[in-house]
């Protein structure tokens, strides 16, 4: 398993000089015409990072947007690879892509790669990055899957000290918000950390067909024992920050952007941190779909969005941690004092990078997610 370490992702940035925002005509080859955007319903607001690449261009940008990465992979798929001109895919479900050819291999001679952060954009390789020698995703984003807790409600609970397990314990009944597609891995690790189901830190899961139902089955045993903790489900971000200020969770596993921007913009008391077993991190990707109409286009919003300002805008607009090389030292004091709290000192060695998608892991999950829902 590659991990990413604190100091990969910090010391590639800081060598980095910002680009200025302003694009060159050159750039763009057309200092006209549109670019169709699909992206993550909680990555873009029309009126800033798209409406400064337009002004900066004269580029329309015209965007659709998902909450999940099955919507994304279904949507273009039934499109045949049309429609689009950039998609944000996690790097794990790449296969899903490749195998029925939507998307085109990334032109290095038009995308800037040294934008990048270089070991995020080297390690990407093996997570589901290239397809036979060729790259399709570029690293965009990185993020992780931890808890959000409410510390009025735990008031002992540290990022880096809280478990998973804390979200089933007996005392709060119905408070607990998961997203059924996710919280399957979170226990496997709490289980294999505590020895009552060994998974090697859950990589069972992806090893073979037989190792992964062992595991699946063993963590829906313990999920439907505790699922009088479960007060909401979510799929997308909307619905999880929901779970917290309309359906009365507590605690709950959560991308690091909901207990971020809860803790921001609603109320102090919300935190967000890596369980002491590993967060879930997950890396978003920039990617060209194979029927692209307004291809240049597409590479110049890409080469806009990897400025290092343009991209600690983007980060501290999301919370979301941006892969573009140089964004840290732009960061907002809020943002980093959010990074600060959320990943304190060797959380981020002790992350749980998502493997890439195997055909019988995405069925295994389907499967035991409709068993969960259905319990």
């Amino acid at each position: 398993m590659t991990r990413f370490s604190r100091r990969d992702l910090m010391k590639a940035g800081a060598l980095a000089v910002a680009a200025p925002v302003v694009l060159r005509a050159h750039d763009a080859l057309a200092s006209s015409g549109s670019v169709d955007v699909y992206a993550w319903g909680d990555y873009f607001d029309k009126n800033t990072l798209l409406a400064d690449f337009t002004n900066a261009t004269g580029v329309k940008v015209n965007l659709s947007t998902y909450g999940s990465n099955e919507e994304a992979e279904n949507k273009l798929r039934a499109a045949g690879g049309k429609g689009f001109d950039l998609l944000f895919p996690s790097v794990d479900t790449g296969p899903n892509y490749y195998k029925d050819g939507l998307l085109q291999p990334i032109d290095e001679a038009k995308f800037k790669a040294a934008q990048v952060i270089p070991s995020i954009y080297r390690n990407s390789l093996t997570l589901g990055a290239a397809y036979r020698g060729k790259r399709y995703l570029v690293p965009f984003d990185w993020g992780t899957e931890g808890i959000t807790w409410d510390s009025s409600k735990f008031p002992d609970k540290k990022s880096g000290e809280i478990s998973y397990g804390d979200m089933w314990l007996a005392d709060h009944p119905k408070q607990t918000a998961i997203r059924q597609k996710s919280v399957f891995n979170g226990v496997a690790l709490y289980l294999d950390a505590t020895g009552e189901l060994k998974s090697d830190r859950g990589l069972d899961l992806y090893k073979s067909e037989a190792e992964s139902r062992r595991v699946f089955e063993g963590v829906l045993k313990y999920l439907v024992a505790h699922k009088g903790n479960i007060g909401a489900y979510w799929n997308n971000a909307t619905e999880a920050t929901a779970a917290f200020t309309d359906a009365g969770a507590t605690i709950g596993q959560t991308w690091d952007t909901t207990g971020i921007l809860l803790h921001r913009k609603t109320d102090k008391k919300w935190r967000y941190g890596m369980p002491k077993e590993g967060g879930l991190a997950w890396t978003d990707t920039l990617a060209i779909p194979a029927g692209a109409a307004n291809v240049e286009q597409a590479y110049a919003l890409a080469n806009f969005l990897y400025q290092p300002e343009i991209a600690a805008k983007f980060a501290n607009t999301t919370g979301y941690n941006s892969a573009a090389a140089g964004a840290g030292q732009y960061l907002s004091a809020e943002a980093r004092e959010d990074f600060e709290a959320a990943y304190p000192a060797g959380t981020i060695d002790n992350l749980f990078w998502w493997p890439m998608q195997t055909d019988f892991y995405a069925k295994l999950r389907a499967e035991y997610v409709e068993k969960l829902t259905n319990s």
